[in-house]
Order: C-alpha cells, then sequence, then structure tokens
C-alpha cells in the first residue's frame, strides 16, 4: 500500500475531514533552523485550567509533534487518563492541529508553537500534574556535520527533561537514521545514573543485538514512521525509564 494511502487510513481511524477542506492541505518548510534569533525566546506558559479539562492529570510531552497526528490518536484513544502536549516548531502546522483538536472536541491535548530546547523548563516547570512520558521521534536529522548543533537533543534538553520527568516516568526515542538514533542514544546514556533502559527492568521487552527495540510500544506510528517502513527502512527506538 502507497505511503499516503496509509496515512490516510490513520487519519481515517481519527474521523478528521482531513483531505475534505483546506485546513487539511499547508504548505510547509521541511526544515527549520531552531538556532534563529525568532526562536530563542521561550515560549508564553499556557493557562493549563483552559487548555486541559483537568490539568492535575499525568502529562506526555511530544517534541517536534509535526502534523499532531500520532498525538492526536493517542489522546482519542485514551482520553480520561493523561493529557497531551506537542512542541512543534512549524507556526503552520501547530494552528491546524489545533484546529483538529476542536473539531474533535478534545479537552485533554494542546499543540504550542515553541521551540522545545528554549521553553521546555519554563513550561514544564509550571504544569500542576506529573510528567510521565516525553517522546522524541524521528526528529530532523540536520545531515550537514556544521548543521549538527541544529539537532533537537542537546545536553540542555536532556538536563531540562529529566529534571521534570517524574520518577518511573519515561523517554521514547526513535529514529529511521541511525547516526541520528545513535546521538540521542548517548545523549540520554550519559545519565545511567538518572535513567535505565527498559529491558533492563521488564525483561521480556524483546531488542536486537544491538539493543535497540523491536517494536513501537506506543501502538501507533507516526507518519515518519510509516514512510521509512513503507521503503524497507529501520527503526531504531529506545525507550528509558527514570529511576525511582
Amino acid at each position: 500500500m502507497p505511503t499516503s494511502s496509509l496515512v490516510r487510513k490513520s487519519a481515517r481511524c481519527l474521523m478528521l475531514r482531513l483531505f475534505l477542506s483546506s485546513v487539511g492541505h499547508v504548505r510547509i518548510r521541511q526544515h527549520v533552523n531552531p538556532l534563529s534569533s525568532s526562536f530563542s525566546v521561550p515560549a508564553q506558559v499556557p493557562n493549563w485550567n483552559e487548555v486541559f479539562r483537568d490539568s492535575t492529570l499525568p502529562l506526555m510531552v511530544d517534541i517536534g509533534s509535526g502534523s499532531g497526528r500520532f498525538l492526536i490518536w493517542l489522546a482519542k484513544r485514551i482520553p480520561d487518563s493523561k493529557n497531551y502536549l506537542g512542541f512543534e516548531i512549524r507556526k503552520k502546522l501547530v494552528k491546524r492541529a489545533q484546529l483538529w483538536v476542536k473539531e474533535l472536541s478534545l479537552n485533554n491535548i494542546y499543540f504550542m508553537f515553541a521551540n522545545a530546547t528554549a521553553s521546555f523548563e519554563q513550561v514544564l516547570s509550571t504544569y500542576p500534574g506529573p510528567l510521565v512520558l516525553v517522546s522524541i521521534l524521528c526528529p530532523d536529522p540536520h545531515f550537514k556535520k556544521r548543521h549538527h548543533k541544529r539537532r533537537v537533543v542537546q545536553k540542555p534538553l536532556v538536563d531540562s527533561i529529566l529534571k521534570n520527568l517524574s520518577a518511573g516516568g519515561q523517554v521514547f526515542i526513535q529514529s529511521d537514521v541511525f547516526e541520528v538514533a545513535l546521538d540521542m542514544r548517548n545523549q540520554f546514556e550519559s545519565h545511567n545514573d538518572m535513567l535505565e533502559h527498559i529491558d533492563v527492568i521488564d525483561p521480556s521487552v524483546i531488542c536486537d543485538d544491538q539493543g535497540w527495540l523491536l517494536s513501537n510500544p506506543m501502538g501507533i506510528r507516526t507518519e515518519r514512521e510509516i514512510h521509512a517502513e513503507s521503503e524497507g527502512a529501520k527503526i531504531y527506538r529506545r525507550l528509558y525509564q527514570k529511576r525511582m
């Protein structure tokens, strides 16, 4: 099945009129420089009681939420036990995702136009409930060596995630680019005093001989994941848990 058909099938599961109105079609820049001055100012902290029905629920944060379909699917599937927050640096995608949230009458999900590196600490330190899961899924690889500093997983962000993550909370990373996945893995595993991989905690979790998870633990694939796997690419995944 072509990638576009697979994505449409996923979208239909959300009952979104994605392809029936202009809101489903936006032109976006595929690559954005997160180091530009316009993204260096932390985003304004939302009024949590306005964006979520119950702002004390455990929170999942998706960094680089893209179109938002992945997070919306989770919010629709599990509406009462968690809140969901997406950070995305492309404003048009945030605007469209918020329109979809409104269309679905979801009150447990919110998308922010923000650079996670600049905004994560300021935003998450104010959230009333526990931060239980952070996902970073197929981020922009920024292949050129001189652009590696633009990659989202850098020490300041990792430090902020671990500072705000609840004990027992999890970090899920994945990429279809081995070098990017390895870079993210190294960044988080430099904190092995605070994190341990899920297969250490749960021996039933199956990894390959290099320690990459063989299956996606989230129950739904991102659009990039669908595309990559349809092309025969491997997805490199790790799931960490903060020590109690």
